[in-house]
């Protein structure tokens, strides 16, 4: 093999590719980044078995053939190369040679043998969607997935396609979010995908200045991103996802119209007192046209007023701020509707002028005072 491309292009490749490569792992070859040429494109794959990335970057090639080699060494030395165009050889040896300006590194390569294809995705039915909205709606998701020694099922988002719409819902036992958008044309569908995976997909769209919709296709057992020059398939998780729509209260005795970003802050500056107390906790007493936010712990306490408009009850409730903080951050209207039925039942919120996007959050202890 025998190539020379941009400099600047490869780097984005490597970037790219990187996020799939597996650094834990009792197979060598995995630890790599697969470098093939062929029909004046340069593929990059990275494949750890669970999450597969390709990039394709356009090349000068004089001689085809592919090679894999070490994903840190190889991204490490690209970075620092000191000119706009490398050239990449392989000799018979299997020896990488990296030549740019008066910069010469010698790599050990492996053979592509081994490495692992990309699976095999069904492409017959095809979702094409805003990319700006995919990330928007794995933004406001991504977050309520379970984390750590769980049940595997809640630390992937479900992706449900049903009658012209299409959501996106997770939750970790304490906490669900649910996007919802338009779609057009496309069968119904389902599937749960790793968090990770559609962590780094919002990556890779926050790094392309491209604006070209982003293609879905989801067959039983994977799941395939197509933009641009590259492929992400994904493994899904394998199981039946929990009947989330039944955790959704119908009624309410109390709704909340509150400035977003007065009742984050609020909340972020009442944390700084919880956080330092047994219970982590907060109070939220309703009352008119006043919200309440305390905490009061063994180093200090915080009490402060936010100006709500309230429809029905008074109450009084207590939750972990984090999980407020989390949702309203990622909601993007300036009031926000809070709908509550008792102290110990969960908490709806909701944009005031969106109704596709639904948090429920579950109340807890109130702290005593």
């Amino acid at each position: 093999m025998k190539i020379r491309c941009n400099t600047h292009d490869l780097i984005n490749g490597v970037n790219i590719v990187q996020k799939a490569v597996s650094s834990k792992t009792t197979m060598p070859i995995l630890k790599g980044i697969m470098i093939k040429a062929a029909s004046n494109k340069l593929t990059l794959t990275g494949n750890d078995l669970n999450i597969g990335i390709e990039n394709h970057i356009d090349t000068e090639i004089e001689e085809e053939g592919a090679i894999v080699v070490s994903s840190k060494l190889f991204g490490e030395i690209i970075r620092k190369l000191p000119g706009d165009t490398v050239e990449i050889f392989v000799d018979d040896n299997n020896n990488v040679h990296i030549n740019c300006n008066y910069s010469k590194f010698e790599l050990v390569g492996q053979l592509p043998d081994e490495f692992p294809l990309l699976p095999e995705v069904d492409e017959s039915n095809t979702i094409s969607m805003n990319r700006e909205l995919l990330k928007n709606m794995i933004r406001q998701t991504i977050f309520a997935t379970a984390t750590g020694d769980t049940r595997p099922i809640l630390t992937g988002t479900l992706m449900k396609i049903e009658d012209g719409m299409i959501s996106m819902v997770a939750l970790d036992g304490y906490r669900l979010a649910i996007r919802m958008a338009n779609i057009v044309g496309t069968d119904n569908n389902s599937a749960i995908i790793p968090a990770k995976t559609l962590s780094e997909v919002s990556k890779i769209i926050s790094g392309i200045e491209n604006s070209d919709d982003i293609k879905i296709n989801i067959s039983e057992k994977h799941i395939m991103f197509n933009f641009d020059d590259i492929k992400v398939v994904s493994r899904l998780l394998e199981g039946e996802f929990i009947k989330y729509s039944q955790m959704i209260p119908k009624e309410y005795k109390s709704k909340v119209v509150v400035n977003t970003n007065e009742l984050l802050n609020s909340i972020e500056r009442a944390s700084l007192v919880a956080r330092e107390g047994r219970n982590t906790s907060i109070k939220i007493s309703i009352k008119d046209d006043f919200m309440n936010i305390s905490s009061n712990v063994e180093i200090g306490s915080v009490n402060e007023d936010v100006k709500i408009n309230l429809e029905g009850d008074d109450l009084i409730i207590g939750f972990n701020p984090k999980y407020l903080i989390d949702a309203l951050k990622v909601i993007d209207s300036e009031e926000v509707i809070l709908e509550l039925s008792s102290s110990v039942s969960p908490c709806i919120i909701k944009p005031l002028d969106n109704e596709n996007y639904i948090y429920l959050v579950s109340a807890v202890r109130i702290p005593k005072q």
